[in-house]
């Protein structure tokens, strides 16, 4: 099971790097084989995608949505741990409520990650 302090520390690192518009920062928290999960994303990439595989699609597709969105801020509502994996709730600039699952593997960093929104 993944620690509070350790969830904790990923969370508001995570968060900083997106408010800081940071994109080597925010992917620094994810493994090269990443799968990333969101309705936004095809939306953003204009196709029916609706999900990102790899790293570099990640930096791709994430450095074309903060270009869209230059007023992005994330503030966080809560932390949820479960075993291998934790959950982001937090409000976005648009006053969405969003919450954002990561499961870790053996590394440390993020292999699948899913986001969610109200």
């Amino acid at each position: 099971m993944l620690s509070r302090p350790f969830a904790e520390g990923f969370a508001s690192d995570w968060l900083a790097a997106w408010n800081d518009r940071d994109i080597e920062r925010i992917l620094s928290h994810y493994g090269e084989d990443i799968v990333f999960h969101s309705p936004r994303i095809a939306k953003v990439l204009g196709t029916s995608a609706s999900s990102v595989f790899g790293k570099s699609a990640l930096r791709d597709y994430w450095t074309k949505a903060l270009g869209l969105a230059p007023q992005l801020f994330f503030e966080l509502d809560d932390i949820l741990i479960g075993s291998d994996a934790l959950t982001i709730l937090y409000t976005n600039h648009r006053e969405e409520l969003v919450a954002e699952t990561f499961v870790f593997g053996p590394e440390g960093k993020v292999v699948r990650s899913i986001a969610a929104y109200r």
